[in-house]
């Protein structure tokens, strides 16, 4: 049976089919040529796990297909500023259009206006898309093993490297896990939200734990609300958090980062 992430996915072949008639990938490469050092997406999480602090992705996220309208009053700028003074280590901004109601505008506009690293939230399925968030000012990109193949998984994840992109490898199970660990990854990103069902639980963090070598980041994703939330996390050595919804709602989003971790 067909699930929302298939649905996503075939659009995304679509839409980047589309894109690839208004700018060629060489008009990408050459866009980038000259383009600054990435931030240090990773760097500043590994600084925050090893210090035993929390490394927080605070997510600018309008909508989503299981919630709808997350945020009607939307000001990525204003919001990412928030998240800045409210302690935020990175940043995480939609550029899905269709789905999330993002946009590659807001990621630009927040470039220029808030000094944190930045991942672009989307489904990549093409290498068009890594050079592409490159240009935009992305300096770290998802990969998320459910969407890929382990070998189109293998070719991203080698070109987004080359291009100077940090990668935040998205995982639900065992076997996604497994893929994603024979690439020697620095940074996993352990999703407790079922993309195919979108239910939520935090017991899946907690289970594939275990398996994750010392040496290897986590991020713990989705379902993060409360602050026993974060403290079983920490209770358990996960210092890394990517959360949305939780502070899309507040109408202070960085206060409320604040309020959950500090």
């Amino acid at each position: 049976m067909s699930t929302i992430l298939d649905e996503i996915i075939a659009t995304k072949y679509a839409e980047v089919a589309a894109a690839k008639e208004i700018a060629t990938i060489g008009e990408l490469r050459e866009r980038i040529a000259d383009a600054a050092p990435t931030r240090g997406f990773n760097k500043s999480l590994h600084a925050a796990a090893n210090s035993k602090i929390p490394g927080v992705i605070a997510e600018v996220k309008k909508a989503s297909p299981s919630k709808g309208v997350i945020r009607e009053n939307f000001d990525p700028v204003a919001i990412a500023k928030s998240y800045l003074a409210g302690g935020a280590t990175c940043l995480s901004v939609l550029t899905d259009q269709q789905y999330f109601q993002g946009s590659n505008e807001y990621l630009v506009n927040i470039k220029a206006n808030v000094d944190l690293p930045i991942i672009r939230k989307d489904f990549v399925v093409d290498e068009y898309q890594l050079y592409e968030a490159r240009a935009l000012g992305a300096d770290c990109v998802l990969l998320i093993v459910a969407a890929l193949d382990i070998m189109r998984l293998t070719v991203l994840h080698h070109c987004a490297k080359g291009l100077g992109l940090d990668v935040l490898i998205e995982v639900h199970d065992k076997t996604e896990l497994e893929a994603a660990l024979s690439l020697k990854p620095d940074l996993i990103g352990i999703n407790n939200r079922n993309l195919k069902t979108f239910e939520t639980s935090l017991r899946n963090t907690l289970d594939l734990l275990p398996q994750v070598p010392d040496n290897v980041t986590v991020v713990t994703e989705s379902g993060i609300s409360t602050r026993d939330d974060v403290e079983k996390m920490r209770g358990h050595d996960v210092h890394c958090f990517l959360v949305g919804e939780a502070f899309m709602r507040a109408v202070d989003p960085g206060s409320a980062l604040q309020a959950l971790f500090y």
